[in-house]
């Protein structure tokens, strides 16, 4: 009998990239590679490539975990996933990191950018609007593990600090800016204050790139001098910094290995976080067929392009596996010693927060006597990290802080292309919308932005 060139595995809920509307989907394996198929009534077939491990893409159900709900939804469910965001009753994932987007303006114009930001588009969010928002996602988390200030660019706000204060007041236990850094390389004095926030307190550093040609097609200038002097600064004053890298095939793959390297390197940083470009916003010179790199892609590229990482290094995020890759490491006289390896699976299967004990690497331990030796540790665990995160381990290592943190992050976030209901349900990055709902970050910029949300209502007036 004929076969098919595909060995079929799974089935789920897709969208037509083209038209928005619900299909069903099959994901199939062939070789190495995972593809998603998919067949719209009015705009045809289309084959997707999402994974090119194929065992990882299998593993990832290994790390489901029972999901954490919020402590409140915001709206019913009636039409399904993705048209009654949010958080409606049949989301499976509370907000493990919200997004609160303070202003639609932008100091910059880039040729990509998810929520259509420039220096003359949207206004500033009122004190009272950001307060509102800010208690919305109290309301719903109780006591929110990461708040990330964004916009737009955040720091454009004329009342910037008075929202940082306000959100002080509020029970977050971490909180993050996100931001191109224009302000901070040009601005000392206010990279100082920023340092007054600290702990608990984050930058969320764009930082794409070391080549002039592609930082000018992602973001419309040559930024190279401006990424060096806000780190420049940052490290001035310790201020806790994650780098945070768009990605594009063949365009800046070929630089994880040197931004991880050089990342280790600056004392400030605590980690890189990879971002496969979203097909949504604005989006030019991208062709979803050719461009796309898929989370697998990113990660084989960190195994390739450094010499410290091993494959169990990198694991999936259990909240939502299809989509986060997460791997910690301790950096220590800038070199990094991964510690993601001694994490047992069956232990996160558990929810149980186990803890990573660092005298199980013998190299580890005698570097880190060595660097005790010469006084520069500290006298206590920092809040065992700070607790890295809702979703891993503590770390029990004596005598370290959170600047010895470093980790690896890759963010997938999942567009019309991949659309996977599964994964979209499992969301734990969500966004304060305008209108005080809790929106997935991945059907906020694919549906629910102002220029946007007639697809919604269209779905929702023909299935009324």
């Amino acid at each position: 009998m004929p076969e098919r060139p595909y060995t079929y595995y799974d089935f789920t809920v897709s969208l037509c990239p083209e038209c928005f509307r619900r299909i069903d989907a099959k994901i199939v394996f062939e070789d190495n590679n995972v593809f998603m198929l998919k067949s719209c009534p009015d705009h045809g077939f289309h084959k997707v490539l999402i994974a090119t491990d194929r065992e990882y893409y299998k593993n990832i159900r290994n790390y489901n975990k029972p999901s954490e709900m919020p402590l409140k939804f915001n709206t019913q469910t009636h039409y399904g996933c993705p048209y009654d965001c949010g958080l409606c009753a049949d989301h499976e994932q509370h907000s493990c990191l919200t997004v609160l987007e303070i202003t639609d303006r932008c100091n910059l114009t880039c040729p990509t950018c998810y929520a259509m930001s420039s220096p003359h588009y949207g206004r500033h969010r009122t004190l009272e609007e950001v307060e509102r928002m800010l208690d919305v996602i109290v309301a719903n988390e109780g006591t929110p593990d990461v708040v990330q200030i964004s916009g737009g660019e955040p720091t454009v706000h004329p009342q910037f600090f008075e929202i940082l204060d306000i959100a002080r007041t509020k029970p977050i236990r971490h909180l993050m800016v996100n931001t191109n850094g224009i302000r901070i390389a040009k601005d000392k004095v206010f990279v100082e204050k920023l340092a007054s926030y600290m702990p608990d307190f984050e930058i969320y550093l764009q930082f794409d790139s070391f080549r002039p040609e592609v930082l000018k097609t992602l973001r419309g200038e040559d930024l190279t001098t401006v990424r060096k002097k806000a780190l420049e600064n940052l490290n001035a004053y310790n201020v806790s910094t994650t780098l945070v890298v768009t990605l594009q095939k063949g365009l800046n793959d070929d630089e994880i290995g040197h931004i991880i390297d050089y990342a280790v390197q600056q004392p400030c940083v605590r980690g890189v976080t990879f971002q496969p470009t979203q097909v949504a916003g604005r989006l030019q010179d991208f062709n979803p067929a050719t461009d796309r790199i898929t989370l697998t892609d990113v990660r084989q590229k960190i195994l390739e392009q450094t010499n410290v990482f091993q494959p169990n290094d990198l694991i999936p995020v259990p909240c939502n596996p299809d989509a986060l890759v997460m791997g910690y490491a301790l950096k220590l006289a800038g070199q990094v010693f991964p510690m993601t390896r001694y994490i047992d699976p069956a232990h996160l299967l558990n929810n149980s927060r186990n803890t990573i004990v660092y005298e199980q690497d013998e190299q580890l331990h005698a570097h880190m006597i060595k660097i005790f030796s010469t006084g520069i540790s500290v006298d206590r665990v920092e809040d065992n990290f700070k607790e890295l995160l809702c979703c891993l381990p503590q770390v029990h290592a004596p005598g370290l802080t959170y600047n010895n943190l470093f980790r690896i992050v890759i963010m997938r976030f999942i567009d019309a292309w991949d659309f996977d209901v599964r994964a979209i349900k499992r969301s734990c990055v969500h966004i304060v919308s305008k209108d005080n709902r809790i929106i997935p970050f991945e059907t906020m910029n694919m549906f629910y932005r102002d220029d946007k949300e007639h697809i919604v209502k269209k779905y929702q007036q023909q299935n009324a």
